[in-house]
């Protein structure tokens, strides 16, 4: 009986070294990142999400940039509103042995790849603001107030992305049309173009120009502003603004930009204007009023012409040769009283509403004319477009910003998305967003 006891107590005695043992010599666990939207690039602001895949029993600790995220579970949501790279790390523990796993994700400004709306304003009563659609459809009403605090100026007109930098120009800055003063950012705003955080304001250094309403970009040295005048070369670096000789009759109009040139619509010509240079570098004249210039995605430069007939043109931007010329008998590719170009184009393909509600396509390459839709007819309220239509250069889709009236009513509007790849769908409508919209920007024209 003893002799059992005692053979007992040895292999329990046995046991316990092995059972110790074991712990000693436990394997260490298995971990990884699984990153459930595969994503590693994100805009601030926005969420991804990582769940741990890890041996049975494993207890989590996340890490950002080394720094504990106090999350212990394995679950993580990470979003930030700091740019650049950051590190996600997991540890998982187990029988006293830990492994961890890493993954880098890239984070860019939240206005950095999307679509802006700018707002003039009420121009008695209210300054200009920006509204932002991002690529997912999440709307940002008055983004350039929310990333400042501050507001931009009274009837802002027409906005330029170049080099990382926004910059935003306003018909009448710190006072109204009849003389009222305003609290604001002046009539020219620089700021960076993926976070909308303010670098630069300039009023009184352009305190001579006369009602500017669009701006185009070189570089910080030339910033070319369209007034009543005609057009300026505005150097942000030495703030001296200099007036470019023979350009007084440019029009009111959306100029384009392409291989450091900038092409401005004026009468029956377009002006081309080079850095550093105080007079045209040439007056192209088209012989018929222009109604639009818009950049080519090979660079060359589309013009829509009104008249008899009325036309849209390629032209050369090294030589300013016509490559081709098409008929427009179809609708009508007149800017009307709007600010923005009379035409929009994707490629080949291109898009005019005569200012109206009615949207044509042509295929440039063939020559041929299609009418697509009236917005009224689906949209509710679409009564008045005001400026231009504007196509997606990567989605193709069609934007177009109307209200449904004058008075009060212009607080009833819509920003209309259609695609027209197969058949007619509106495929969104933002509604109630805009305060008289002076035009649609999309990012990724100005790549």
């Amino acid at each position: 009986m003893k002799r059992r006891v005692l053979a007992l107590g040895a292999f329990t005695a046995m046991a316990v070294v092995s059972c110790s043992k074991n712990d000693t010599d436990a394997p260490v666990p298995e971990v990884d990142i699984v990153n459930v939207l595969s994503e590693t690039t994100v805009a601030q602001e926005d969420t991804l999400f990582f769940k741990v895949k890890a041996s049975q029993g494993s207890t989590f600790a996340w890490t950002v940039d080394g720094k504990d995220a106090i999350v212990k579970d394995s679950i993580f949501k990470f979003v930030t509103s700091e740019l650049g790279e950051h590190t996600i790390t997991v540890t998982a523990s187990r029988n006293g042995q830990t492994a961890t796993s890493h993954e880098k994700i890239f984070v860019y400004g939240k206005y950095k790849f999307g679509t802006f709306v700018l707002n003039e304003g009420n121009m008695t009563t209210e300054n200009g603001s920006l509204t932002f659609i991002s690529p997912k459809g999440i709307v940002t009403d008055s983004a350039y107030y929310k990333a400042n605090g501050t507001e931009l100026g009274n009837v802002a007109q027409d906005l330029y992305i170049q080099n990382n930098k926004i910059y935003i120009i306003s018909q009448n800055g710190k006072k109204n049309a009849v003389g009222a003063s305003f609290t604001n950012d002046g009539l020219l705003v620089v700021a960076n173009a993926e976070t909308l955080k303010k670098e630069a304001a300039y009023n009184d250094e352009l305190a001579t120009l006369s009602w500017p309403t669009h701006v185009a970009v070189l570089n910080e040295e030339n910033v070319i502003i369209r007034d009543n005048k005609g057009l300026h070369r505005f150097n942000t670096t030495t703030k001296v603004l200099t007036f470019i000789k023979g350009s007084r009759s440019a029009a009111k109009l959306t100029m384009a930009v392409s291989n450091n040139k900038l092409f401005a619509a004026a009468g029956t010509k377009v002006f081309v204007v080079e850095p550093n240079k105080d007079t045209l570098t040439i007056a192209l004249d088209i012989k018929a009023s222009v109604s639009g210039v818009v950049k080519a995605s090979d660079g060359n430069i589309w013009v829509s012409n009104t008249g008899s007939p009325a036309r849209i043109s390629k032209i050369n931007y090294r030589d300013y040769s016509v490559i081709k010329a098409n008929d427009i008998t179809v609708g009508s590719v007149s800017a009307g009283f709007g600010a923005t170009p009379g035409i929009t184009a994707k490629g080949d393909t291109l898009y005019f509403s005569g200012a109206g509600t009615k949207i044509y396509r042509h295929i440039f390459s063939i020559g041929a004319t299609e009418f697509m839709v009236d917005a009224k007819t689906m949209v509710e309220n679409a009564n008045i477009l005001y400026n231009n239509i504007a196509v997606h250069p990567v989605t193709g889709e069609v934007y177009l910003n109307t209200i449904k009236a004058y008075g009060l009513d212009y607080l009833i509007n819509n920003t209309s998305v259609f695609n027209f790849s197969n058949g007619t769908a509106l495929t969104a409508n933002y509604k109630n967003y805009t305060n008289f919209p002076a035009g649609t920007f999309f990012t990724c024209n100005f790549k």
